[in-house]
Protein backbone atom coordinates (compact mmCIF):
# COMPACT_ATOMS: atom_id res chain seq x y z
CA UNK A 1 0.00 0.00 0.00
CA UNK A 2 1.33 3.47 -0.82
CA UNK A 3 1.70 5.74 2.20
CA UNK A 4 2.43 8.89 0.24
CA UNK A 5 0.04 11.80 0.08
CA UNK A 6 0.33 15.15 -1.68
CA UNK A 7 0.04 17.07 1.59
CA UNK A 8 2.64 15.17 3.61
CA UNK A 9 6.35 14.60 3.87
CA UNK A 10 5.56 11.19 2.37
CA UNK A 11 8.93 9.50 2.81
CA UNK A 12 11.00 12.41 1.47
CA UNK A 13 13.37 12.32 4.46
CA UNK A 14 14.82 9.60 6.67
CA UNK A 15 16.65 9.05 9.92
CA UNK A 16 20.05 7.67 8.91
CA UNK A 17 22.10 7.92 12.10
CA UNK A 18 21.53 7.36 15.82
CA UNK A 19 23.99 7.93 18.64
CA UNK A 20 23.92 8.20 22.41
CA UNK A 21 26.10 8.49 25.46
CA UNK A 22 25.82 5.96 28.24
CA UNK A 23 22.72 6.42 30.43
CA UNK A 24 23.62 7.06 34.07
CA UNK A 25 22.68 8.85 37.27
CA UNK A 26 25.89 10.89 37.42
CA UNK A 27 27.54 11.59 34.07
CA UNK A 28 30.44 13.53 35.56
CA UNK A 29 30.55 15.92 32.61
CA UNK A 30 28.74 18.94 31.25
CA UNK A 31 25.52 18.82 29.27
CA UNK A 32 27.38 20.37 26.34
CA UNK A 33 29.90 17.51 26.38
CA UNK A 34 27.05 14.98 26.49
CA UNK A 35 25.41 16.66 23.50
CA UNK A 36 28.62 16.69 21.47
CA UNK A 37 29.36 13.02 22.26
CA UNK A 38 25.86 12.01 21.12
CA UNK A 39 26.06 14.12 17.95
CA UNK A 40 29.43 12.69 16.97
CA UNK A 41 28.22 9.15 17.64
CA UNK A 42 25.13 9.68 15.48
CA UNK A 43 27.19 11.09 12.62
CA UNK A 44 29.62 8.18 12.80
CA UNK A 45 26.67 5.78 12.72
CA UNK A 46 25.36 7.56 9.62
CA UNK A 47 28.72 7.40 7.86
CA UNK A 48 28.83 11.21 7.76
CA UNK A 49 31.16 13.84 9.15
CA UNK A 50 30.56 17.16 10.96
CA UNK A 51 31.35 18.91 7.68
CA UNK A 52 28.21 17.35 6.14
CA UNK A 53 25.85 18.95 8.67
CA UNK A 54 24.04 22.19 7.90
CA UNK A 55 21.09 22.01 10.29
CA UNK A 56 20.47 21.49 14.01
CA UNK A 57 17.25 21.05 16.02
CA UNK A 58 16.77 20.64 19.76
CA UNK A 59 14.37 21.39 22.64
CA UNK A 60 13.81 24.83 24.15
CA UNK A 61 14.66 23.14 27.47
CA UNK A 62 18.11 22.08 26.27
CA UNK A 63 20.90 24.15 27.83
CA UNK A 64 23.28 23.68 24.88
CA UNK A 65 22.45 26.04 21.97
CA UNK A 66 22.56 24.72 18.43
CA UNK A 67 25.40 26.99 17.39
CA UNK A 68 27.42 26.09 20.50
CA UNK A 69 27.02 22.37 19.88
CA UNK A 70 27.89 22.88 16.23
CA UNK A 71 31.07 24.74 17.14
CA UNK A 72 32.11 22.17 19.76
CA UNK A 73 31.39 19.25 17.41
CA UNK A 74 33.39 20.71 14.53
CA UNK A 75 30.34 21.52 12.42
CA UNK A 76 30.72 24.48 10.04
CA UNK A 77 28.08 26.74 8.55
CA UNK A 78 24.42 26.22 9.45
CA UNK A 79 21.54 27.11 7.15
CA UNK A 80 18.85 25.88 9.55
CA UNK A 81 18.53 25.82 13.34
CA UNK A 82 15.42 25.49 15.45
CA UNK A 83 14.01 24.62 18.86
CA UNK A 84 10.72 23.03 19.90
CA UNK A 85 8.86 23.86 23.09
CA UNK A 86 6.90 21.89 25.72
CA UNK A 87 9.44 19.53 27.23
CA UNK A 88 9.00 15.91 26.21
CA UNK A 89 6.24 16.89 23.81
CA UNK A 90 8.99 18.20 21.52
CA UNK A 91 10.74 14.87 20.85
CA UNK A 92 9.10 13.78 17.60
CA UNK A 93 8.68 17.38 16.48
CA UNK A 94 12.46 17.81 16.33
CA UNK A 95 12.49 15.13 13.63
CA UNK A 96 9.48 16.71 11.94
CA UNK A 97 11.28 20.05 11.74
CA UNK A 98 14.41 18.38 10.41
CA UNK A 99 12.38 16.52 7.78
CA UNK A 100 10.60 19.71 6.72
CA UNK A 101 13.94 21.47 6.32
CA UNK A 102 15.33 18.63 4.23
CA UNK A 103 12.19 18.21 2.12
CA UNK A 104 12.06 21.94 1.36
CA UNK A 105 15.73 22.18 0.49
CA UNK A 106 16.58 24.50 3.37
CA UNK A 107 19.14 22.01 4.69
CA UNK A 108 20.69 18.75 3.55
CA UNK A 109 21.77 17.03 6.77
CA UNK A 110 20.08 17.96 10.06
CA UNK A 111 21.05 16.70 13.51
CA UNK A 112 18.41 16.50 16.27
CA UNK A 113 19.72 16.19 19.82
CA UNK A 114 18.81 16.32 23.51
CA UNK A 115 21.26 16.17 26.38
CA UNK A 116 20.90 16.80 30.10
CA UNK A 117 22.03 15.89 33.57
CA UNK A 118 18.49 15.28 34.70
CA UNK A 119 19.50 13.21 37.71
CA UNK A 120 22.69 14.86 38.89
CA UNK A 121 21.65 18.36 37.80
CA UNK A 122 18.22 19.91 37.36
CA UNK A 123 15.61 17.30 38.28
CA UNK A 124 12.37 17.96 36.41
CA UNK A 125 10.51 15.58 38.70
CA UNK A 126 11.16 17.90 41.63
CA UNK A 127 8.50 20.23 40.28
CA UNK A 128 8.15 23.97 39.89
CA UNK A 129 7.97 25.47 43.38
CA UNK A 130 10.15 28.40 42.27
CA UNK A 131 9.39 30.07 38.94
CA UNK A 132 10.04 33.49 37.51
CA UNK A 133 6.90 35.47 36.57
CA UNK A 134 5.70 34.49 33.09
CA UNK A 135 2.55 33.62 31.17
CA UNK A 136 3.30 29.94 31.70
CA UNK A 137 3.86 30.49 35.39
CA UNK A 138 0.54 32.31 35.67
CA UNK A 139 -1.23 29.34 34.07
CA UNK A 140 0.38 26.95 36.55
CA UNK A 141 -0.75 29.31 39.31
CA UNK A 142 -4.20 27.74 39.13
CA UNK A 143 -2.75 24.41 40.29
CA UNK A 144 0.25 25.17 42.47
CA UNK A 145 -1.68 26.76 45.39
CA UNK A 146 -3.63 23.50 45.65
CA UNK A 147 -0.42 21.56 46.22
CA UNK A 148 -0.08 20.21 42.69
CA UNK A 149 3.63 20.98 42.43
CA UNK A 150 5.16 18.10 40.50
CA UNK A 151 4.53 16.23 37.24
CA UNK A 152 3.54 13.15 39.25
CA UNK A 153 0.86 15.12 41.09
CA UNK A 154 -0.46 16.62 37.86
CA UNK A 155 -0.78 13.24 36.15
CA UNK A 156 -2.20 11.60 39.27
CA UNK A 157 -5.30 13.80 39.11
CA UNK A 158 -6.12 12.65 35.59
CA UNK A 159 -5.19 9.05 36.38
CA UNK A 160 -7.52 8.96 39.39
CA UNK A 161 -10.40 10.07 37.24
CA UNK A 162 -9.53 7.59 34.49
CA UNK A 163 -9.51 4.65 36.92
CA UNK A 164 -12.78 5.77 38.53
CA UNK A 165 -14.55 6.27 35.20
CA UNK A 166 -13.74 2.75 33.99
CA UNK A 167 -14.02 0.92 37.30
CA UNK A 168 -10.32 0.03 37.44
CA UNK A 169 -7.83 -0.22 40.30
CA UNK A 170 -4.28 1.17 40.39
CA UNK A 171 -2.90 -2.36 40.00
CA UNK A 172 -3.83 -2.37 36.30
CA UNK A 173 -1.16 0.27 35.68
CA UNK A 174 1.43 -2.37 36.48
CA UNK A 175 1.12 -3.99 33.06
CA UNK A 176 2.93 -1.05 31.47
CA UNK A 177 5.67 -1.03 34.09
CA UNK A 178 6.25 -4.78 33.86
CA UNK A 179 6.39 -4.68 30.06
CA UNK A 180 8.94 -1.89 30.03
CA UNK A 181 11.16 -3.50 32.62
CA UNK A 182 10.97 -6.88 30.87
CA UNK A 183 12.42 -5.33 27.75
CA UNK A 184 14.95 -3.24 29.70
CA UNK A 185 16.19 -6.38 31.43
CA UNK A 186 17.48 -7.63 28.05
CA UNK A 187 18.91 -4.28 26.93
CA UNK A 188 22.56 -3.72 27.96
CA UNK A 189 22.16 0.04 27.40
CA UNK A 190 19.25 0.24 29.86
CA UNK A 191 19.75 1.46 33.41
CA UNK A 192 17.59 -1.42 34.63
CA UNK A 193 19.40 -4.06 32.56
CA UNK A 194 18.99 -7.45 34.20
CA UNK A 195 16.29 -6.15 36.56
CA UNK A 196 12.80 -7.22 35.49
CA UNK A 197 9.85 -6.72 37.81
CA UNK A 198 6.56 -8.50 38.44
CA UNK A 199 3.04 -7.22 38.96
CA UNK A 200 3.54 -8.01 42.64
CA UNK A 201 6.64 -5.80 42.71
CA UNK A 202 4.61 -3.00 41.17
CA UNK A 203 1.78 -3.38 43.68
CA UNK A 204 4.26 -3.40 46.57
CA UNK A 205 6.14 -0.26 45.50
CA UNK A 206 5.50 2.82 47.60
CA UNK A 207 2.95 5.46 46.78
CA UNK A 208 4.25 8.66 45.17
CA UNK A 209 0.90 10.39 44.57
CA UNK A 210 -2.13 8.12 44.57
CA UNK A 211 -2.89 6.32 42.30
CA UNK A 212 0.75 6.45 41.13
CA UNK A 213 3.30 4.19 42.77
CA UNK A 214 7.06 4.46 42.44
CA UNK A 215 7.09 1.96 39.57
CA UNK A 216 4.50 4.02 37.67
CA UNK A 217 6.96 6.91 37.40
CA UNK A 218 9.87 7.15 34.97
CA UNK A 219 13.41 7.40 36.21
CA UNK A 220 15.72 10.42 36.06
CA UNK A 221 18.72 10.12 33.77
CA UNK A 222 21.95 11.82 32.75
CA UNK A 223 22.80 11.38 29.08
CA UNK A 224 22.50 12.51 25.49
CA UNK A 225 20.85 11.21 22.33
CA UNK A 226 21.18 12.43 18.76
CA UNK A 227 19.57 11.57 15.42
CA UNK A 228 20.66 12.42 11.87
CA UNK A 229 18.05 13.27 9.21
CA UNK A 230 18.71 13.62 5.49
CA UNK A 231 16.87 13.06 2.21
CA UNK A 232 15.56 9.64 1.29
CA UNK A 233 17.63 9.83 -1.88
CA UNK A 234 20.89 10.44 -0.04
CA UNK A 235 20.00 7.83 2.58
CA UNK A 236 20.35 5.09 -0.01
CA UNK A 237 24.10 5.70 -0.20
CA UNK A 238 24.70 5.48 3.56
CA UNK A 239 25.70 2.44 5.66
CA UNK A 240 22.42 1.53 7.37
CA UNK A 241 18.92 0.90 6.02
CA UNK A 242 17.09 4.23 6.38
CA UNK A 243 14.13 4.76 8.67
CA UNK A 244 11.88 6.74 6.35
CA UNK A 245 9.73 9.43 7.92
CA UNK A 246 6.36 8.26 6.65
CA UNK A 247 4.35 10.79 8.69
CA UNK A 248 5.00 13.42 11.34
CA UNK A 249 2.64 15.60 13.35
CA UNK A 250 2.29 18.02 16.24
CA UNK A 251 -0.83 18.48 18.30
CA UNK A 252 -2.41 20.74 20.89
CA UNK A 253 -6.03 20.32 21.88
CA UNK A 254 -8.75 22.86 22.59
CA UNK A 255 -8.32 24.37 26.02
CA UNK A 256 -4.78 23.01 26.13
CA UNK A 257 -2.84 23.80 29.27
CA UNK A 258 0.91 23.42 29.63
CA UNK A 259 0.33 20.34 31.86
CA UNK A 260 -2.24 19.01 32.57
CA UNK A 261 -5.54 20.36 31.18
CA UNK A 262 -8.01 20.00 34.06
CA UNK A 263 -10.59 22.41 32.71
CA UNK A 264 -11.80 20.31 29.82
CA UNK A 265 -15.12 18.51 29.92
CA UNK A 266 -13.45 15.20 30.77
CA UNK A 267 -10.15 13.93 32.16
CA UNK A 268 -10.15 10.39 30.77
CA UNK A 269 -8.50 11.21 27.45
CA UNK A 270 -5.56 13.07 25.95
CA UNK A 271 -7.01 15.33 23.22
CA UNK A 272 -3.57 16.55 22.13
CA UNK A 273 -2.60 12.95 21.43
CA UNK A 274 -5.77 12.49 19.42
CA UNK A 275 -4.86 15.53 17.29
CA UNK A 276 -1.54 13.84 16.49
CA UNK A 277 -3.15 10.46 15.90
CA UNK A 278 -5.69 11.79 13.38
CA UNK A 279 -2.96 13.50 11.39
CA UNK A 280 -0.65 10.49 11.35
CA UNK A 281 -3.36 8.06 10.23
CA UNK A 282 -4.70 10.48 7.60
CA UNK A 283 -1.38 11.43 6.06
CA UNK A 284 0.15 7.95 6.16
CA UNK A 285 -2.89 6.01 5.00
CA UNK A 286 -2.10 3.50 7.74
CA UNK A 287 -4.15 2.17 10.65
CA UNK A 288 -3.26 0.65 14.03
CA UNK A 289 -3.20 -2.85 12.56
CA UNK A 290 -0.37 -1.76 10.24
CA UNK A 291 1.96 -0.86 13.13
CA UNK A 292 4.54 -3.45 14.17
CA UNK A 293 6.14 -1.60 17.08
CA UNK A 294 4.77 1.07 19.40
CA UNK A 295 7.22 3.35 21.16
CA UNK A 296 4.87 5.28 23.44
CA UNK A 297 6.05 8.04 25.76
CA UNK A 298 6.00 6.49 29.22
CA UNK A 299 6.83 9.17 31.76
CA UNK A 300 3.86 7.80 33.76
CA UNK A 301 2.08 4.49 33.16
CA UNK A 302 -1.54 5.69 32.94
CA UNK A 303 -0.84 7.96 30.00
CA UNK A 304 0.51 5.00 28.02
CA UNK A 305 -2.89 3.34 28.37
CA UNK A 306 -4.71 6.48 27.28
CA UNK A 307 -2.40 6.95 24.28
CA UNK A 308 -3.24 3.44 23.06
CA UNK A 309 -6.91 4.35 23.30
CA UNK A 310 -6.52 7.71 21.57
CA UNK A 311 -4.65 6.07 18.68
CA UNK A 312 -7.41 3.49 18.27
CA UNK A 313 -5.49 0.37 19.24
CA UNK A 314 -8.28 -0.38 21.72
CA UNK A 315 -11.42 1.20 23.15
CA UNK A 316 -11.73 3.63 26.06
CA UNK A 317 -10.76 1.98 29.34
CA UNK A 318 -9.28 -1.05 27.54
CA UNK A 319 -5.62 0.01 27.49
CA UNK A 320 -4.48 -2.11 30.43
CA UNK A 321 -6.02 -5.28 29.02
CA UNK A 322 -4.47 -4.50 25.63
CA UNK A 323 -0.99 -4.23 27.16
CA UNK A 324 -1.49 -7.34 29.28
CA UNK A 325 -2.33 -9.37 26.18
CA UNK A 326 0.88 -8.27 24.37
CA UNK A 327 -1.09 -7.38 21.24
CA UNK A 328 1.51 -4.78 20.21
CA UNK A 329 5.27 -4.87 20.76
CA UNK A 330 5.56 -1.94 23.17
CA UNK A 331 8.63 0.07 24.22
CA UNK A 332 11.06 -2.65 23.23
CA UNK A 333 14.06 -0.69 24.54
CA UNK A 334 12.52 -0.59 28.01
CA UNK A 335 11.05 2.86 27.63
CA UNK A 336 11.73 5.75 29.95
CA UNK A 337 10.62 3.50 32.80
CA UNK A 338 13.36 0.98 32.07
CA UNK A 339 16.03 2.26 29.70
CA UNK A 340 16.46 6.00 30.29
CA UNK A 341 14.54 9.24 30.54
CA UNK A 342 15.83 11.32 27.63
CA UNK A 343 12.61 13.22 26.91
CA UNK A 344 11.65 10.51 24.41
CA UNK A 345 14.63 10.84 22.07
CA UNK A 346 15.96 7.40 22.99
CA UNK A 347 12.58 5.99 21.96
CA UNK A 348 12.99 7.37 18.45
CA UNK A 349 16.39 5.65 18.29
CA UNK A 350 14.76 2.35 19.27
CA UNK A 351 12.17 2.74 16.52
CA UNK A 352 15.05 3.12 14.06
CA UNK A 353 16.78 -0.01 15.42
CA UNK A 354 13.60 -2.01 14.99
CA UNK A 355 13.43 -1.02 11.32
CA UNK A 356 17.10 -1.86 10.86
CA UNK A 357 16.59 -5.24 12.52
CA UNK A 358 19.16 -4.51 15.26
CA UNK A 359 17.06 -4.13 18.42
CA UNK A 360 17.95 -6.35 21.36
CA UNK A 361 14.23 -7.13 21.52
CA UNK A 362 13.74 -7.36 17.78
CA UNK A 363 10.27 -7.79 16.33
CA UNK A 364 10.67 -10.10 13.30
CA UNK A 365 10.01 -8.27 10.06
CA UNK A 366 9.23 -4.94 11.70
CA UNK A 367 8.37 -2.47 8.93
CA UNK A 368 6.36 0.27 10.66
CA UNK A 369 7.10 1.98 13.99
CA UNK A 370 4.85 4.47 15.76
CA UNK A 371 6.61 6.89 18.11
CA UNK A 372 4.91 9.36 20.44
CA UNK A 373 6.21 12.26 22.49
CA UNK A 374 5.31 13.72 25.89
CA UNK A 375 1.67 13.65 26.95
CA UNK A 376 -0.34 16.09 29.02
CA UNK A 377 1.47 18.81 27.06
CA UNK A 378 1.34 19.95 23.42
CA UNK A 379 2.89 16.93 21.76
CA UNK A 380 4.09 15.26 18.57
CA UNK A 381 4.38 11.87 16.87
CA UNK A 382 6.02 9.95 14.05
CA UNK A 383 5.43 6.94 11.88
CA UNK A 384 8.71 5.54 10.61
CA UNK A 385 8.93 2.93 7.88
CA UNK A 386 11.47 0.56 6.41
CA UNK A 387 10.20 1.67 3.00
CA UNK A 388 8.12 4.54 1.65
Amino acid sequence: MSVRSADTLGGKAAIVGIGATEFSKDSGRSELKLAVEAVRAALADAGLTPADVDGMVTFTMDTSPEITVAQAAGIGELSFFSRVHYGGGAACATVQQAALAVASGVAEVVVCYRAFNERSGRRFGAGVQHREPSAEGAALGWNLPSGLLTPASWVAMAAQRYLHAYGLTPDVLGHVAVTGRRHAARNPAAYFYGKPITLADHAASRWIVEPLRLLDCCQETDGGQALVVTSAERAGDLPHPPALIVAAAQGAGRGQEQMTSYYRDGLTGLPETNVVARQLWRTSGLRPADIDVGILYDHFTPFVLIQLEEFGFCGPGEGAAFVAEDVLALNTHGGQLGEAYLHGMNGIAEAVRQLRGTSVNQVPGAARSLVTAGTGVPTSGLILGADG
